[in-house]
């Protein structure tokens, strides 16, 4: 790339840094060097393209090659790229300066080194880091920015006597720095100095020329696409790229020049984007911290509740305990009370013996009697000893082990609450979006939250609108028209919610929906059709006047059909409708059609002409197939035996093939009057199948016919009486 070209470069962005699109600060972090974490010096470009300062490149290599010969030193322990490495000595540097060094080798090899970029070695060649070239684009930048951080400081002369005026130009030629007086000396007007080229002060100086760096006396002139490197001619022709795809530098510059403005021009436009969706990561960050916090509040609520439990059972366990402590301690009081009398009995026995010298028989049995009642008893307690309560507390030892065991495998809630999961065969979208979600846990939840949002063209993501539901269905209106949509459930417990359920998108009409009901009056026939009493759903059946007519089968009689239309017409703008052909249905007929040939069609003698009478009556299928008018004022398509019938067309493929497909679930019309268009859709993947133009001049209605058994049901809107009567079903 030539110097004018990479003054340009720079020249593009430092335009965007005036404009104040990208500034100094936000580019800080592209200056730094992956090695030593300093801003670049002398930087150079490595294979994989990332560039690093010239300076790393010698101490990383060295340091491995410091690794390779010591294993176990300490320096195998810092040969990591991400480190700041000590300065090496002269001699070793000498060493891997020149052509085809590498570790451990005495024969010219190819380097290999650990790009502290990407994290991946990359071959340096048998030239090693003389192969290298250097980064000037990437240098000039980082001396730009730091004459933007020292703006205070300025660049003397290089030529001026001491004390050194302050600079006004650089020669880029001569690599040097002048103030006003010393340029014009060393500058004088009419020699070639003064031709030379001169910048505002700077200390960067680079060659005007970029030479290659394997025939050094060579000018790069070339761009090898295979290497994404710039090689000159005699590369191409007899060096390392001599079989390499390569370009004109002027074509590379071009292309890249091309992609790196469109790239910029990009992230530029989304700034807003960005904007939106850092705001939305914020918030999301304010959320995370309140439910946190919640989160936390809550688990001490429920331990302080545990806490409860286990003071109030402590407290009724050591209550029980303690009385009945106080029971066997009153029970021995009075034992001990008891025998201590027993003691006391040595005066008993004294004053027995006493008793015992009374001679008067009257006055002995007197006293004599209650004695021995006493003397009784003590003899009894000493015969049998027992203590009057245990002394054991085996009964009040309480039994933690299940509540331990519990206690240890207590985690959070989370854990039991499962992600929900939208059924997407229930979930639809038509005049406004059903969706509808399970959960596939025993626990419940409390709360749902449905998000929604847009999907732009581009695959722009907006923001997530959300709506809390206490159900596990719910009705989104107000849907911007053929747009694709993203949804999504998360269930919460209390303040802990599961994660996200898999996201369903749904691609919403072309057009608002067109809601109109059969019409049971015009042209409406009971013997043949069966309309409900909503008049939602209309039946065709094949009855006792079919078979009546069957007698006439032998003079050429042909079963009619039998048409039924809505009952609103439409003179202008784009309405879209649905609606669902029973999958027993033998032929059904649907589309639109203008007042004018509904009168025409209703008017035939049904009963006695073929179908095939008239060549655009769009009785069958035939009319399609003989007529390509475009301006036709009806547009009906084929549809029966589970299939769809595309009908001809003079500019696509007739073949049988490629107009029968499968019967959708359920079709959808758009109708755009004012451009005189009709189209046909698929409802499940709201996509087209057919479209042509179609005569609009009079009001245009919903048109349908049966023949033989079948059924058609229109779809209803999506209202939250919908959602209720979907819900009691």
């Amino acid at each position: 790339m030539s110097e004018s070209g990479e003054i340009s470069e720079f020249g593009y962005i430092m335009e965007l840094l005036a404009k104040g699109k990208v500034t100094i600060k936000n580019i800080e972090r592209e200056l730094i060097c992956p090695a030593c974490k300093e801003l670049f010096t002398h930087p150079l470009i490595l294979p994989c393209q990332h560039s690093i300062c010239h300076k790393c490149v010698k101490e990383l290599l060295l340091t491995l090659d410091d690794s390779f010969n010591d294993v176990g030193s300490d320096n195998s322990n810092q040969s990591s790229p991400r480190l700041r490495l000590p300065s090496p000595s002269m001699d070793k540097i000498d060493r891997i300066n020149r052509p085809g060094w590498k570790r451990n080798s005495l024969t010219p090899k190819t380097t290999i080194f650990p790009c502290p970029g990407c994290e991946h070695d990359v071959d340096l060649g048998e030239r090693g880091i003389s192969g290298l070239f250097r980064n000037f684009t990437l240098e000039t930048i980082v001396e730009r920015y730091r004459q933007a951080a020292r703006a205070a400081t300025a660049i003397m002369c290089d030529l001026c006597k001491p004390p050194p005026q302050e600079s006004t130009k650089s020669c880029m030629d001569c690599s040097a720095s002048y103030c006003n007086e010393c340029f014009k000396i060393y500058h004088p007007w009419g020699t070639v100095k003064a031709q030379h080229e001169y910048v505002g002060p700077t200390t960067n100086f680079r060659p005007k020329i970029l030479m290659c760096p394997e025939h050094e006396t060579e000018r790069i002139n070339m761009y090898c696409e295979l290497c994404r490197r710039p090689v000159c001619h005699l590369c191409k022709l007899g060096g390392n790229h001599s079989n390499h795809r390569v370009t004109t530098m002027s074509s590379a510059y071009k292309t890249l020049k091309e992609k790196l403005s469109k790239d910029i021009d990009y992230l530029i436009g989304k700034e807003s984007q960005v904007k939106g969706q850092i705001s939305e990561l914020n918030l999301l960050m304010k959320e995370t911290e309140c439910n946190g916090e919640r989160a936390k509040e809550e688990a001490i609520t429920h331990f302080e509740k545990l806490f409860e439990i286990l003071e109030e059972r402590k407290s009724s366990v050591l209550k029980a305990i303690e009385a009945s402590k106080k029971l066997r301690l009153d029970k021995f009081q009075t034992q001990v009370e008891e025998y201590q009398g027993l003691l006391e009995n040595n005066g008993l026995v004294g004053y027995a013996q006493e008793v015992l010298k009374e001679t008067d028989q009257s006055c002995f049995v007197q006293t004599a009697k209650q004695l021995h009642l006493r003397i009784q008893k003590a003899t009894e307690s000493l015969k049998s000893f027992r203590p009057a309560a245990q002394t054991s507390f085996e009964d009040y030892v309480v039994n933690t082990s299940k509540q331990t065991e519990l206690l240890g495998d207590l985690s959070f809630f989370s854990n039991g609450i499962d992600v929900p999961e939208i059924n997407e065969e229930q979930s639809k979208v038509y005049n406004n979006a059903l969706i509808n979600w399970y959960h596939p846990g025993k626990e419940k939840a409390d709360s749902y939250v449905l998000e929604y949002r847009k999907i732009n063209r581009d695959d722009e993501m907006l923001s997530w609108n959300e709506i809390e539901v206490h159900g596990t269905s719910k009705v989104v209106s107000e849907l911007e028209n053929n747009c694709n949509y993203a949804f999504r459930v998360r269930a919460y417990k209390g303040s802990i919610c599961s994660p996200c359920s898999r996201e369903l998108i749904l691609h919403t009409p072309p057009a608002p929906v067109f809601s109109f009901l059969f019409d049971e009056k015009c042209g409406y026939n009971n013997e043949h059709l069966l309309l409900n009493l909503k008049r939602d759903r209309v039946e065709s059946r094949a009855g006792f006047n079919l078979l009546l007519a069957a007698e006439r089968i032998q003079v050429g009689y042909y079963t009619s059909l039998d048409y039924i239309i809505g009952d609103v017409g439409i003179t202008k703008g784009k309405h879209f409708w649905a609606f669902r052909v029973e999958p027993y249905s033998y032929l059904v007929k649907a589309g639109v059609a203008s007042s004018d040939k509904l009168q025409e069609w209703l008017r035939s003698p049904r009963d006695a002409v073929s179908p095939r009478y008239e060549q655009d009556s769009g009785h069958d299928s035939g009319s399609e197939d003989t007529c390509f008018d475009s301006s036709q004022p009806f547009t009906l398509v084929t549809i029966g035996m589970k299939k769809f019938f595309i009908p001809k067309s003079p500019t696509s493929s007739n073949e049988p093939e490629n107009r029968v497909l499968p019967m959708p679930t359920s079709i959808g019309i758009f109708l755009d009057y004012d451009k005189g268009k009709v189209s046909f859709y698929d409802m499940d993947h709201m996509r087209c199948l057919y479209e042509r133009q179609v005569d609009c001049s009079h009001t245009m209605y919903p048109a349908f016919a049966l023949m033989g058994s079948g059924g058609i049901q229109l779809e209803e809107p999506i209202t939250a009486k919908y959602l209720e009567y979907e819900e009691d079903i």
